[in-house]
């Protein structure tokens, strides 16, 4: 398994007390030393005991021990400071933007140089929804598109088996790679990497409980929107859609809701699936339709505007290759 000093430094200087990804992103860089990191941590955290080198190195020790045990599951570890740390999508503030990826597959697929979009929705769409997705997903990834999504039920899972058919494909995981959720789509997982693709988590430890769980499917939501230049909802259940519906024998609010949110936050393009006369009485759209209502520059998609909506982004991409370049040489 792949990983360099800075990582294990990266994820060591985590596991102590109160450090999140906000003091890491604030205080380092990536490849400072142990010294370096242990006064940061005396100096400008709320530790309360003394830490001393020694002790970081003992928990640098634990950490090794816990990542090698991945080494059948995981290709390998980046973390920032690393030369193939990949640079995340959007205006993210310190506390969101990652600092350590876990991986099994094609990392570069994450580069800002491969154009990427997300297609996520509900976990149990009808056999109309999935025609639908399943045709707008084979129009993106014949544009030389990687399609990302969370390897969630449903949606999530026709995107990643639609990508397939002759594209590539990112799953980003809730959980370590050695123990992939839902574990029903261990087979899809496996068949992503062999095929070309990536499986990528911030996790090499399972949940300690069911919030916690809940926690790291905020953050795979998270990650969804910071690794796409454009996200796409096929269909979803609103926050109170059970009340609306008067459906109480399932949820129905799903994470799409969460993903969606975060890429307006980060200023993703965001579109949605939608057709006014076909999806106005059918309540697996009443996300959909609340997000056009409330968010006036979001997509609606067409043939037109999702051909329109990959252009620019591969527009958009090039200029900024072109500006790095002209910056570094």
């Amino acid at each position: 398994m792949k990983y360099t000093d800075n990582a294990i430094n990266i994820i060591t200087t985590k596991s102590f007390k109160g450090i999140g990804r906000a003091w890491i992103n604030k205080n380092l860089k990536g490849n400072e030393s142990v010294e370096y990191i242990v006064s940061l941590l005396n100096t400008k955290s709320k530790q309360f005991d003394l830490i001393t080198n020694e002790d970081f190195e003992f928990e640098k020790k634990q950490v090794v021990n816990q990542i090698e045990k991945l080494e059948d599951s995981c290709d390998g570890v980046v973390a920032i400071g690393d030369k193939d740390f990949p640079k995340h999508r959007g205006t993210v503030k310190d506390s969101e933007k990652p600092i350590f990826l876990f991986y099994k597959g094609d990392l570069s697929l994450l580069d800002l140089d491969n154009d990427c979009i997300a297609v996520i929705g509900l976990l149990n769409p009808d056999e109309t929804i999935e025609s639908r997705e399943r045709k707008i997903v084979e129009e993106i990834v014949k544009k030389d598109v990687t399609i990302v999504s969370g390897l969630a039920f449903g949606c999530d899972s026709i995107a990643h088996k639609q990508a397939l058919i002759g594209g590539k494909t990112v799953a980003i995981l809730p959980s370590p790679l050695s123990k992939i959720l839902p574990a029903r789509n261990k087979a899809l997982a496996f068949e992503i990497f062999k095929e070309g693709g990536l499986l990528v988590t911030e996790y090499y430890d399972e949940h300690k409980s069911a919030m916690d769980l809940s926690s790291r499917y905020k953050d795979r939501d998270r990650l969804q929107a910071l690794f796409c230049d454009a996200i796409i909802l096929a269909a979803s259940y609103a926050q109170d859609s059970a009340q609306r519906w008067k459906i109480f024998d399932q949820k129905l609010d799903s994470g799409a809701r969460l993903a969606m949110g975060f890429a307006k936050d980060y200023n993703i393009p965001r579109a949605v699936m939608y057709d006014q006369n076909a999806d106005i009485k059918n309540p697996m759209f009443d996300l959909n339709r609340q997000l056009i209502v409330e968010q006036k520059d979001i997509t609606i998609l067409t043939q037109k505007t999702l051909h329109k909506m990959i252009d620019k982004i591969k527009s958009s991409n090039k200029r900024k290759i072109e500006i790095q370049r002209d910056l570094f040489g």
